[in-house]
């Protein structure tokens, strides 16, 4: 299937063969009759077209996928849908191959994994990282399908390992960040212990290079006296477990560099008083139904021998980890009175250790790994739910990864796991939203403790309620648990919202009351000129009677009312620009005789008549407008459609003095555009590039808001006349995903 092809190097034709062979015998047991030959006729078709190109770094994309196809057989186990997809997806959705053939070829579960790698690899196209918004849409697609997690988990640990010294340095700290926020704690979520290490350590190695080496090169030079000592500790321990009739492996394994480095800066300590560097595995060979038994013989005969430290003691058997983990890990005093860990597991158990639960059961279709399947509704819950920037959410997710358990009791009996620290309120989220959100304390042990108590191993929680209890902003003090942060957030959102509609009801109402009309972009500067952050806040402030409607009210006339005319020697902007025109004994302008004179007041016998643009309607060249003499004599220029023409005419008929635009106009006036549309990735950007790009029109401000997956927005831009801001939102119009353009009134 070798083609000669620019694509690809000497090198790489070379090394092709051999890797597809080793790829399809990784696979055959999982792979039906057709897929090979089938396979290999896509991929020599994709080849001779130049489908598989080069990434960021330089690497071809055929070999890198069937890399990490290969790694992913021989780190987790051969699963045909997610091999095949991640060959395919470089393919799928191009010209060359439609995820509609594909799932007609190769059939729906490839299809939609392939769906699903296809958009974790668009945001990367974009730049999405973890400083990006964009993240937790990256986020929400890997929890469609854990298996998209674990493909793109094993893709980035074989990108890992291929960038060592590549030249572009920002791009490796990148992927080595990325490793070490999101891919190193979701494989060990995920159980994939061994890969969560070694991304660690890569991360490491390439955010700090010298820590790395420098540790890699003091365990180098202990390791003769280190694999002595494991000797001399495992011989014993391997005679009396033989003579207990156990079956096993026992070996010694060096913890991860990543792992050691956490522990000096933990500890503030050197290499040469950490003690725990190294840890003895005994794996047993037992049948199910004895491998608990077995376990605890083979623990009994550690701390016969040794003295154990009951306080690093962790039962991982009676109760496993959220992900599936088992084991007994106990710490001994070995030789020379040196503390060793020790862990105890069977065969079964140290499989799903090493490659993960998910990998094996989950996604082969075996249902009722229930700590997996909450854990995923969880993440869903925090993704779904949160308003919080990425990093924010990535802190969230993360806080309880790596956190000691605390383990409770219902008054029934129930078990229920917590990280180390958690409260009542987090046991109470932990049951039920509603549950969380009246909580007002709890019965720890027959004892009435606070919702802030912090909860033990052993406890028996009974939660007290109040129909008038409410979530607060202080409970987010309260509160370690990803969870429960969440739904408190939610919560008090959705209170605000409440709050910020009744507000907006009021304010309307008594703005109707008092015959005032409220012009919306006028009323944005007054809100953010009372220092509010969000429209929202404003609002809300109205709708708890922290802001007085009526007092607003009469602060915003204030503030819209008409303006004195500003010096003759002021620096002025286009948005309350005035022209004073200047008789003199011949040289001076008539304000209808200039072609270069903008507005014609009256008739064209009146002169020196100052005007000023109304800001409630902001008039611009070529509006159909009218003239309002306000007390100061300053002429208020006014559009006729504007919001309060009619309220001018039937009250002050006598002050209307026609006007009219004149001459030619090469000034720029405000206008504002109101938008609406769908919120998607970098339509605003669309928007202002537009807007850019007009040769005449500057964009003044913007302000959008989004929800419930849309956008609306208000853009400030100045244009020399109406034709311009009619040609202006056409284009707009035009940008996929825009429903609605209008000039605002």
């Amino acid at each position: 299937m070798i083609m000669e092809n620019e694509y690809l190097t000497a090198r790489e034709r070379a090394e092709l063969p051999a890797l597809v062979g080793r790829v399809m015998r990784a696979y055959d047991s999982v792979l039906e009759p057709a897929d090979a030959s089938r396979l290999r006729r896509t991929l020599r078709a994709a080849i001779e077209s130049g489908h598989y190109g080069r990434n960021h770094f330089g690497f071809n994309g055929l070999l890198h996928n069937l890399q990490t196809v290969e790694l992913m057989a021989s780190a987790l186990s051969p699963d045909r849908s997610m091999g095949l997809a991640l060959m395919l997806s470089p393919l799928g959705g191009s010209e060359f191959l439609s995820v509609e053939e594909i799932e007609k070829e190769w059939g729906a579960d490839v299809a939609k994994l392939v769906n699903g790698l296809n958009k974790v690899n668009s945001l990367y196209e974009r730049g999405a990282s973890v400083q990006d918004e964009n993240f937790r849409n990256l986020l929400l697609t890997f929890a469609q399908d854990i298996r998209v997690i674990i493909t793109v988990i094993v893709e980035r640990l074989h990108l890992m390992r291929a960038i060592n010294h590549h030249p572009d340095d920002e791009g490796v700290r990148r992927v080595a960040a990325e490793a070490r926020y999101l891919y190193a704690p979701l494989a060990h979520r995920l159980g994939l212990y061994a890969i969560k290490g070694e991304l660690e350590d890569l991360s490491l190695k390439y955010s700090n290079r010298e820590v790395y080496t420098r540790i890699a090169h003091d365990l180098n030079q202990r390791k003769e006296a280190r694999d002595a000592y494991i000797a001399d500790f495992i011989a014993p321990v391997k005679a009396r477990l033989e003579a207990a009739g156990l079956k096993f492996d026992i070996k010694g394994r060096t913890k991860s560099i990543s792992s050691i480095w956490n522990k000096i800066q933990k500890q503030h300590n050197d290499l040469d008083h950490i003690y725990d560097l190294f840890a003895i595995r005994v794996i047993i060979d037992t049948p199910p139904e004895k491998e608990k038994a077995d376990c605890w013989l083979a623990y009994s005969v550690v701390t016969d021998m040794y003295r154990p430290n009951p306080a690093r003691m962790k039962d991982w058997i009676s109760i496993p980890k959220t992900n599936g983990y088992e084991s007994l890990h106990i710490t001994v005093a070995g030789p020379q009175e040196r503390w060793v860990e020790v862990q105890i597991r069977t065969r079964r158990m140290d499989l799903i250790a090493e490659k993960g639960l998910a990998a094996h059961w989950r996604y082969k279709g075996i249902k009722g790994e229930n700590g997996l399947d909450q854990w995923m509704n969880n993440v869903r819950d925090i993704l779904e739910t949160a308003d919080s920037g990425p990093l924010e959410l990535m802190k969230n997710m993360s806080m309880d990864i790596y956190s000691d358990e605390v383990f409770v009791f219902t008054p029934r009996g129930d078990l229920h796991r917590l990280p180390k620290g958690a409260t009542v309120l987090d046991f109470a989220f932990s049951i039920h939203t509603k549950l969380g959100c009246q909580c007002t304390g709890g019965r720890i042990n027959g004892k009435n403790r606070k919702i802030n108590h912090r909860l033990q191993s052993g406890d028996t929680v009974e939660i007290n309620t109040s129909a008038q209890q409410t979530p607060t902003r202080d409970w987010l003090q309260y509160v370690v648990t990803s969870k429960a942060r969440t739904k408190i957030r939610q919560v008090l959102n959705e209170a605000q919202n409440r709050h910020a509609a009744l507000g907006r009801e009021t304010l309307d109402r008594r703005a109707k009351n008092r015959k005032l009309d409220l012009d919306e972009p006028t009323l944005m500067r007054f809100i953010k000129k009372m220092g509010y952050k969000t429209v929202t806040d404003f609002f809300a402030a109205i709708g708890v009677d922290e802001l007085d409607a009526n007092r607003v009210l009469e602060q915003y006339a204030e503030f819209a009312a008409p303006e004195e005319a500003p010096a003759a020697d002021a620096t002025r902007s286009a948005e309350n620009f005035v022209l004073t025109q200047e008789a003199d004994s011949g040289a001076g302008r008539k304000a209808s005789g200039a072609s270069s004179d903008v507005l014609v007041i009256g008739s064209s016998k009146l002169k020196g008549m100052n005007y000023k643009l109304a800001r409630c309607c902001n008039p611009i060249y070529g509006d159909d407008v009218f003239g309002f003499i306000s007390s100061d004599g300053v002429v208020k220029v006014h559009r006729c459609d504007c919001p309060n023409a009619a309220n001018i005419r039937s009250r002050y008929p006598y002050r209307i003095i026609e006007t009219r635009w004149s001459g030619n106009n090469d000034a720029a006036f405000p206008a504002t555009i109101s938008v609406m549309g769908v919120d998607d990735i970098g339509i605003v950007t669309n928007i202002s590039s537009i807007i850019n790009k007009e040769r005449d029109i500057q964009l003044r401000n913007i302000a959008i808001d989004s929800n419930d997956g849309l956008f609306r927005g208000t853009l400030t831009v100045g244009v020399n006349s109406t034709d311009a801001l009619t040609a202006l939102i056409r284009k707009i119009k035009t940008i996929k995903g825009v429903k609605n353009v209008e000039r605002s009134k």
